[in-house]
């Protein structure tokens, strides 16, 4: 309105444009801030509803259980020498009755490979290869000689320079029903394959009435049963910088104690427990982790796979995949478990930290453009009418309207235009309420899962969020405009490697 007043009231086009800013952006950040509260709220309500109705859960069952689904474990590697044979360690001493562990070698340049064939006795041997989805050439599948290693398989391949077109192969080999994708950097709870599968196992059938005349034989109207299949599951994960690791066994989680991985920590903890936990509760998960997600293959392979083009291809697949039973009018389900079941290596570089967040929000760009038709689409249902358009406004645009935002207020200021008791309101309820959301989110999952020993560590972990707008925060924003920047302007991605630290002695090290 003000807007409108200037400009029949004789004011400069430029303080047309400055209200109409203003007012937006007053309205963007509003709508903002009302979504993390009702976030907020859906998270408790769904974490309280997974611990009542797994409270008297007896999970051994599944693992006596011969009928329990085969699960395929895909761990892509390239140049991974460092950390290789822990995480494999980890990765075989899963608690579950019918697994198997497929490692890709994807091409890489170090020993990752050498280590591999060393340590766990393998051979080259025949297998008749199929490839359902694309990707680069397999020349050699390994399985060792030593009966103890016989659910490992090792798969070396020509580089696909991408983390998509390894799991692709790796989906090509697998034997099972339901696949698991993770990383080689990751460390697994012994119970992740039992929390994951009990969605699937647990798959809803909905009764709907039909609507129609009664049948001519009976005279009654029928209830039709609607099953509604899950087609992926995932869980949180946290930094394994500074943990306690031995022999591929996670003995002791500790927060990181460098900066860097220790806001990620922070940062995790909030996207998981109160993000995906919050969309959980209406079936609306966004994506699952390409660290860690389960899936029904099936689905996945029809959908087409991971792509290897794509820089975010754990969002690409979870859309193609939600795309492709609302296509076929199928219904569909996806499920996230609340506790923590993979601790990931994070960037302790900037370097490497920034190269992380541009790809993805390079990734959250190309995707935004890819599966432009789902957004706003009420075809799609909630992926099309919820998901994608919280996505589009709230992810895509939030660092352009902050970047933007903060070059505005600059404007002001020089110009002394700035309402400084207004502004400093502002800034000073914005700033409070961030802390305090993700000081809810820290102390929530730490008094329902207790992960850190003592509240001494918590308490440093939430002294983080004090500091995340003035540090974190600021570079988030910057790395994702450069991301952005990349995609609009073509440039080639140099995907790099991270410097890994290796588990072990390193990180039994106290703060």
């Amino acid at each position: 309105m003000e807007a409108i007043r200037n400009f029949f009231s004789g004011g400069s086009f430029w303080d047309v444009v400055g209200t109409f800013y203003q007012g937006a952006v007053f309205l963007y950040g509003t709508s903002l801030l009302l979504a993390y509260a009702m976030l907020a709220a859906m998270s408790l309500i769904s974490i309280r509803n997974y611990m009542k109705k797994n409270a008297s859960v007896n999970y051994e069952v599944i693992v006596e259980s011969p009928l329990a689904p085969g699960i395929s474990v895909i761990a892509p590697a390239f140049n991974e020498g460092v950390t290789i044979i822990q995480n494999v360690r980890s990765l075989l001493t899963l608690n579950y009755p019918k697994f198997e562990v497929i490692i890709i070698n994807d091409g890489s340049t170090d020993d990752t490979l050498e280590k591999l064939i060393d340590e766990f006795q393998m051979i080259q041997v025949d297998y008749a290869y199929r490839q359902k989805l694309n990707c680069e050439p397999v020349k050699r599948v390994f399985k060792s000689t030593n009966h103890a290693y016989d659910k490992l398989m090792v798969i070396d391949k020509v580089n696909g320079k991408s983390k998509a077109d390894a799991s692709n192969a790796g989906i090509n080999v697998s034997t099972y029903e339901y696949f698991l994708c993770t990383d080689v950097d990751c460390i697994l709870d012994k119970d992740t394959l039992i929390k994951l599968i009990k969605p699937f196992m647990d798959q809803e059938t909905t009764k709907i009435k039909e609507i129609g005349d009664p049948c001519p034989e009976c005279g009654y109207v029928h209830i039709q049963e609607v099953h509604k299949r899950v087609i992926a599951t995932g869980a949180t994960l946290r930094m394994v910088n500074s943990c306690e690791v031995d022999e591929g066994l996670l003995t002791r989680v500790r927060p990181p104690v460098r900066f860097l991985p220790r806001f990620q920590e922070m940062e995790y903890i909030r996207a998981f427990v109160l993000g995906k936990m919050g969309w959980d509760l209406i079936n609306s998960v966004p994506n699952v982790s390409g660290g860690l997600g389960m899936f029904d293959k099936e689905i996945a392979v029809m959908a087409g796979g991971y792509d290897p083009k794509s820089f975010g291809e754990d969002m690409d697949l979870i859309t193609r995949m939600c795309a492709f039973m609302k296509d076929n009018k199928r219904r569909y389900s996806i499920r996230y478990v609340p506790i923590t079941l993979c601790w990931t290596e994070g960037p302790t570089t900037l370097k490497v930290f920034g190269r992380q967040r541009s790809r993805w929000a390079r990734g959250l760009a190309q995707i935004m453009t890819t599966h432009r038709k789902i957004i706003g689409n009420p075809r799609y249902g909630r992926l099309g009418m919820i998901v994608y358009i919280y996505n589009f406004l709230f992810e895509l645009l939030a660092p352009i309207i902050e970047f933007t935002g903060i070059l505005f207020y600059i404007y002001l200021i020089i110009t002394g235009q700035i309402n400084w008791p207004f502004a400093i309101i502002l800034i000073v309820f914005v700033y409070t309420y961030s802390v305090a959301i993700t000081t809810m989110a820290l102390l929530w999952d730490q008094v329902t899962f207790k992960y850190y020993k003592t509240w001494k560590e918590v308490i440093g972990l939430c002294m983080m969020a004090f500091l995340e707008p003035f540090v974190y925060h600021p570079l988030i924003v910057f790395f994702s405009i450069k991301g952005y920047f990349n995609f609009i302007t073509g440039r080639k991605h140099v995907w790099g490697n991270m410097q890994r630290q290796g588990f072990g002695t390193a990180q039994k090290k106290k703060p």
